[in-house]
């Protein structure tokens, strides 16, 4: 899924702590990042999933179909409720256009606005359009291998290359050895938390073990938060052309 297409990480070798000066450490912790995102992408993918908005006096849910190619053309679509039906975003190379049925048009969203919330969510526009920018914008360093319910995380820091357009000051994922990502924290320029990606429940989909739960929420107010719930997925799978195009994005033809 496009709000999911960044969590799932794989580890390629058992690694030792090592230092941030250590040159191999950078490359395998980037090897890493760039695994996970062909594993949970594959080379194309269609979802079912639930997203839920969760404020202190209220919560709505929408149920959701997605469609991904590769690492830049992405295609989300709202099925319910019915009021929120046909409302869409599609992404191509980091490009974001949504669609209201409502009003019929179709809006290219400026990058004055890729910070703003996605749908009402706590996952802003960048977070759905990034795409693998992480692997190539950041410098990665495994901070340390620790062991968890029989399994190896692996703390890795990324922080971004000077030229990077992106808004924070550096990123910290700590990832298991069987390709989740247990939590994916953001942290401003000050080096002050301001949301986390937490995986609530995992289980299998497509043939593929994956985080089926996952919530991001901000520091300053843990009682707001938006889930995903991932109901289902099929990976490497046969996707036609037409399908990440405008015209299919007001006129849906899947």
């Amino acid at each position: 899924m496009p709000i999911m297409r960044r969590v799932s990480l794989a580890a390629l070798l058992t690694l030792l702590v090592l230092s941030p000066a250590d040159g191999s450490a950078q490359e395998d912790a980037r090897d890493i990042i760039s695994a996970a995102v062909e594993h949970w992408r594959g080379t194309s993918s269609r979802g079912v999933f639930t997203m839920t908005i969760h404020r202190p006096d209220w919560e709505r849910a929408m149920s959701m179909r997605s469609w991904t190619r590769g690492e830049k053309d992405s295609l989300v679509r709202v099925t319910e409720p019915q009021r929120d039906a046909g409302n869409a975003t599609l992404t191509i190379d980091n490009n974001m256009w949504s669609f209201s049925p409502k009003v019929n048009r179709v809006i290219k969203m400026p990058s004055s606005m890729m910070n703003q919330s996605w749908m009402g969510s706590d996952f802003s526009n960048n977070d759905v359009t990034r795409g693998d920018d992480i692997i190539d914008e950041y410098e990665h360093t495994l901070l340390e291998t620790v062991q968890q319910n029989g399994h190896e995380v692996y703390v890795i820091e990324s922080i971004p290359r000077e030229d990077a357009a992106v808004v924070w000051g550096r990123e910290v994922l700590r990832i298991r050895d069987d390709n989740i990502v247990l939590e994916h924290s953001f942290y401003d320029q000050d080096n002050t938390l301001v949301k986390s990606l937490l995986s609530l429940e995992i289980d299998e989909r497509g043939g593929r073990t994956v985080a089926t739960r996952q919530r991001m929420a901000k520091t300053e107010t843990q009682d707001e938060w938006t889930e995903i719930y991932v109901e289902e997925m099929e990976f490497d799978i046969e996707l036609r052309d037409s399908l990440f195009t405008l015209s299919n994005l007001r006129n849906p033809r899947e």
